[in-house]
C-alpha cells in the first residue's frame, strides 16, 4: 500500500468514494481545483488502484497568543472502501494526514465523526474535548 498526497489524477477516485455520480465529476473536479490551497486530499492506493482517501482541510484562525500565523486542520471524508476495511488503510491515512499537520505547524486538528468511527480516531492518538461544542440551525 501506498499513501501519498492525491492530484488532478485522482479526482476520478475520489468521486466514486464519494458517491458522486459521472455527471458530478466535472462539478466536483472543479471544486478540487479551487479548494487547492485548503482541502488536502490523501489516497491509499493498492496495485495501482486507489482504496480509499482522507482530506485534510487547513484554515487560519485569528491572530492571537502572540503568533500572527495560526493554522489548525480538520479532517474530513475518511472514506475506505469496504473490502480493504480492517486492513490498516484508515490508519495509514490518518498517519500521512498528521504528518501533514505536524510539518505545517498546525495548532490542532479536529475531526467530527459517526458514533461508528469514534474508536477509530482515538486509536489514532485523537481524545474527546470537553470544550468542543457544535451549533446547528434548527
Amino acid at each position: 500500500m501506498i499513501v501519498r498526497r492525491g492530484g488532478v489524477e485522482d479526482v476520478a477516485a475520489l468521486a466514486e468514494l464519494r458517491e458522486l455520480g459521472p455527471d458530478e465529476l466535472a462539478a466536483f473536479a472543479g471544486w478540487v481545483a479551487a479548494h487547492a490551497a485548503t482541502h488536502l486530499p490523501f489516497v491509499a492506493v493498492v496495485g495501482g488502484a486507489v482504496v480509499g482517501s482522507a482530506w485534510l482541510h487547513v484554515a487560519e484562525r485569528v491572530p492571537g497568543n502572540g503568533s500572527p500565523h495560526r493554522l489548525y486542520g480538520d479532517v474530513q471524508s475518511v472514506m475506505v472502501r469496504e473490502e480493504y476495511r480492517g486492513r490498516g488503510v484508515g490508519g495509514a491515512l490518518m498517519a500521512a494526514i498528521l504528518a501533514e499537520a505536524r510539518t505545517r505547524g498546525l495548532v490542532h486538528v479536529t475531526v467530527h465523526s459517526g458514533r461508528r468511527a469514534v474508536d477509530f480516531y482515538l486509536r489514532n492518538g485523537f481524545r474527546q474535548h470537553r470544550q468542543m461544542l457544535l451549533w446547528e440551525p434548527a
